[in-house]
């Protein structure tokens, strides 16, 4: 009998031992979408897209017309102001300024001549005058001749980038045509598009922040410098361009940027915030806060007002609280998650 109850005492060991080394691990921490409170009700939410561009783009072209012979520059290099950009065929150039300096040698030697023979009373002062007057014609044409044989050499006014090149070595052009886009250095813009909804209100010279998607995300100030009046006749988009500070270096041309238009500031302390971190449940209307040990609570709120671009809280929330935007349904109170951070705007 003693031998049986051992058995049993063993056997129940065996089982407790085994039940403590299967035991249920611990719950992994589940990923919620989060972000920081900090979009007032009266700043707006809305986020445009652009592209940095330069203040000043200048087509370059040459100013009369021939074939191209020499490129010396591709799209994206720095130039210097008077850097030799590109050449053409200085043939024809040349021999009409060679026929124009002989033309013009010709007529001072004519008008040398008249003026001793109108010493002496030999011809009249009217025949004179009309050889001075050929004179002055044909110098002022071998001007001409010169000022077009240097027209061959098409040169950098301005220090800056090229952002394209429209023509190619052998190509025949004409006079005036783009040859070259040169992005001015100095002062740089964002590009934006601004959708039917979002026009009302934009006005010329309104503050703006600007974020470089390649920065630390910290906001320039800006302002609205363009805004066109008449929409993209495809995408149905106004086009505008929001003028920003930013250090040497900082922005380069073709880099992506976020702009946001800065309304007055609220006293009350609404805050903006995306639908989908609303948790609703019966009457009660909440949002879920994160604590510092990344757990989860419900926080009562009252919502103010629905926007297309958010929800507009009335109190319950301080500037700089993380909450949970995505996924509220899913959550239970004191849970643990893993943040991925969304951003501070909706």
């Amino acid at each position: 009998m003693m031998k049986f109850i051992f058995l049993l005492i063993a056997f129940a060991a065996t089982l407790t031992a085994c039940s403590e080394e299967t035991a249920t691990p611990a719950r992994a921490e589940r990923p919620a979408l989060t972000q920081v409170v900090g979009a007032l009700a009266g700043e707006g939410g809305n986020w445009h897209s652009g592209e940095i561009r330069a203040r000043h783009e200048v087509a370059l072209g040459f100013r009369l017309g021939g074939k191209i012979i020499e490129r010396r520059v591709e799209a994206g290099m720095q130039v210097q102001a008077g850097q030799v950009l590109a050449r053409l065929d200085p043939v024809d150039a040349g021999l009409q300024a060679g026929a124009s300096q002989a033309q013009y040698q010709l007529a001072e030697s004519e008008a040398v001549r008249y003026r001793e023979l109108r010493s002496k009373g030999f011809v009249s002062q009217s025949a004179l005058d009309a050889r001075e007057a050929a004179l002055q014609a044909a110098a002022a044409q071998a001007g001409l001749a010169r000022n077009q044989s240097a027209y061959t050499t098409l040169r950098a006014e301005q220090a800056g980038v090229i952002a394209a090149t429209l023509a190619e070595a052998g190509q025949v052009v004409g006079a005036g045509q783009p040859v070259l886009r040169l992005a001015q250095d100095g002062e740089r813009e964002v590009a934006i598009a601004i959708p039917e909804s979002q026009l009302a209100g934009r006005r010329v010279g309104e503050a703006a922040e600007v974020v470089l998607l390649s920065g630390d995300g910290a906001p320039l100030a800006g302002r609205l410098r363009e805004l066109s009046a008449v929409a993209d006749p495809a995408s149905r988009t106004y086009p505008a361009r929001v003028s920003f500070s930013a250090a040497p270096g900082q922005a380069a041309l073709g880099m992506s940027a976020r702009v946001r238009f800065v309304g007055p500031k609220q006293a009350t302390g609404d805050w903006l915030i995306p639908h989908s971190a609303i948790y609703q449940q019966g009457d009660q209307t909440a949002v879920w806060v994160v604590a510092a040990d990344r757990s989860v609570s419900l926080r009562q709120v009252k919502i103010a007002a629905y926007r297309d671009e958010g929800a507009v809280i009335t109190g319950g929330l301080v500037g700089g609280e993380r909450i949970v935007s995505a996924g509220v349904h899913r959550l239970t109170a004191g849970e643990k998650i893993r943040l991925i951070d969304a951003g501070s705007a909706p």
